[in-house]
């Protein structure tokens, strides 16, 4: 059967050329196993590790629970009409994060927009972890506690996210809201509509949201491109009171004045039960 040769050549530069595309934008491809409720591109991308850390699902890990989470989590998005609209990626080195908004009926049968971000780190290049931040507030209406993922870190962020935490950590609302653009906006974990656009209605959310003290956060990675820094954290202290680690992620968007256009934050921390 002379045709076979060639048969298998062409499927081998198939796997190939599917293992370059998945290795250039791991995102993408994670995206679109959900989508399609299959995890045979991600398996054939990289046949080594393979780790989830899911806010829902916890950490999933090895081939064969990994295809029963993409075909539960497809399920899942399916029965709820999901559709999902990329907002923004950030890569740099051996990272990815990509930011989404997946519009769905929640718990309540309502539509309503849910932020999620997605970072995908390669440690080699058969080997690949996916960390998934959220709020679960839009879906099911209620706070989750969501333990720190990752260990605190060394990186340091740019001059200007330096200067929002050490604010956010000292409890300084006027010096935070500084660090912002004119007309640069702060957006809460639980969607588009928590949006605080502009000096004035970012100082009353801020003055609010630390009236009871700063918040402490512990660096674990930050993942700059020049434009977009995204630091994963752990959140330590709201207040006066200390708090368990609880994992989150946070995207600081500069402007070209270098002052931050945009914040926008992945956690699903319940301001209301602290302070």
């Amino acid at each position: 059967m002379p045709w076979f040769p060639d048969f298998t050549n062409a499927l081998e530069l198939v796997r190939r050329q599917t293992r370059a595309a998945g290795l250039a934008d791991p995102a993408a491809q994670y995206l679109r196993a959900l989508n399609d409720g299959d995890a045979h591109l991600l398996e054939t991308v990289w046949p080594g590790d393979v780790v989830v850390h899911d806010p829902r699902a916890g950490l999933i890990r090895g081939h064969r629970r990994l295809r029963q989470f993409i075909r539960g989590n497809h399920s899942w998005l399916a029965a709820r009409d999901a559709q999902i609209e990329t907002l923004a990626s950030t890569s740099h080195a051996d990272r990815a994060v990509l930011e989404l908004v997946a519009h769905l009926r929640g718990d309540d049968g309502q539509l309503v927009a849910w932020p999620v971000a997605v970072v995908c780190e390669t440690p080699d290049d058969r080997s690949v972890v996916f960390r998934s931040y959220c709020s679960q507030v839009p879906v099911d209406g209620r706070h989750h506690l969501r333990p720190a993922i990752l260990p605190p870190g060394d990186a340091r962020p740019p001059e200007v996210v330096s200067r929002y935490l050490a604010a956010q950590d000292a409890g300084d609302a006027a010096t935070l809201v500084d660090t912002f653009a004119d007309d640069g906006y702060f957006r809460e974990p639980i969607g588009p509509r928590a949006e605080h656009r502009g000096t004035a209605e970012l100082l009353a959310f801020f003055t609010a949201q630390l009236d009871a003290g700063g918040v402490g956060l512990q660096q674990c990675t930050i993942t700059d491109d020049g434009l977009r820094c995204v630091s994963e954290y752990n959140c330590v202290r709201w207040g006066r009171e200390d708090l368990p680690p609880q994992a989150g992620l946070a995207v600081y968007e500069r402007g070209a004045d270098g002052l931050l256009a945009a914040v926008r934050v992945y956690d699903d921390v319940d301001p209301s039960r602290h302070g």
